[in-house]
């Protein structure tokens, strides 16, 4: 469902990735490049609400719902938890983009987004021109560097991977409250502003469906399993599509580690700032500094 006054003139589609699964889509703009905008948790396609209608006055522009979230198909997880892979999870987004008629494009990725953009990235990286990583680490080392601060602030990555039904009966108890609690208890000083009723109410409307309580607890369990499985053949493996990375100044992560270090383990080419006054949520309480650091690192990298 399209949220009224939000992703004017953009297309929303509904496309097929594989059998009976479908990804949630909207599209809009036009020009040489093409963008990927890939959301968090627990939100949906609407974190680029102030973000892409500006994009697309000069890329075409892709935002979607992530597997599990939103409008987008939910499947039961496996057993293994093998189909909320960020290996699924990326190609569901590659597939979205071809059947778009998109061969290369940028990919932006905030938070789970990331996560999924990073995967993109190792396993597709003739596809992504650059890759743009908002609040996040590899999955691999945050789990690895884990710390008694890092597990009280970041305590649902623990929970959401407990067995099946429990973590999907706790927090499907009151969606409203959860919603509330996680986004405004993690943003800047200035950001409740950032989150009207509408928005709030459409990421509580897709929280209600017990299908999506499922679905994201399938992506942390899948995180926490196999995903670290697969991050794990990849670690000595260079990452050479250029890499932007932002994060909140007041974040989490930001305090926790040394953000651009991390990722210059593993890439080759990495730039990137903490968004002062900022938490977790950054595109969507300080849009237009990521914008214009989005815009100027896309202009260098087509100019290079």
């Amino acid at each position: 469902m399209a949220l009224k006054g939000y992703f004017e003139g953009f297309e929303q589609r509904s496309i097929e990735v594989e059998k009976d699964i479908f990804i949630n889509t909207f599209v809009g703009g036009s020009g040489d490049e093409a963008i990927l905008l890939l959301h968090g948790h627990p939100e949906t396609y609407l974190i680029w609400r102030d973000i892409a209608p500006k994009l697309a006055k000069h890329y075409r522009v892709v935002a979607t719902d992530l597997r599990g979230y939103g409008d987008s198909s939910k499947p039961k997880g496996l057993e293994d938890h093998s189909n909320y892979s960020k290996r699924v999870m990326a190609h569901d987004q590659v597939s979205v983009m071809e059947k778009l008629g998109i061969e290369q494009f940028h990919v932006v990725g905030h938070d789970r987004g990331a996560r999924v953009a990073h995967r993109l990235i190792l396993d597709y990286p003739e596809k992504a021109l650059t890759c743009t990583m908002m609040d996040i680490l590899p999955t691999y080392d945050m789990y690895e560097q884990t710390s008694r601060e890092f597990a009280t602030k970041y305590w649902h990555w623990f929970f959401y991977i407990q067995k099946y039904p429990f973590p999907e009966q706790a927090l499907g108890a009151d969606p409203a409250f959860f919603i509330r609690f996680n986004l405004l208890n993690k943003v800047g000083p200035e950001a409740a502003q950032r989150f009207p009723e509408e928005v709030l109410n459409e990421y509580i409307r897709c929280y209600s469906d017990p299908a999506c309580v499922h679905g994201i607890c399938e992506d942390y369990r899948a995180a926490a399993t196999i995903d670290l499985e697969h991050d794990e053949v990849d670690r000595t493996r260079p990452i050479k599509t250029p890499l932007l990375a932002l994060w909140g100044a007041n974040g989490v992560v930001g305090k926790l580690w040394d953000v651009l270090k991390g990722w210059k383990q593993f890439a080759e080419d990495v730039q990137g700032f903490g968004v002062p006054n900022c938490g977790h949520f950054v595109p969507e309480e300080k849009p237009e500094i990521c914008l214009e650091a989005m815009m100027k690192f896309f202009d260098e990298k087509r100019r290079g």
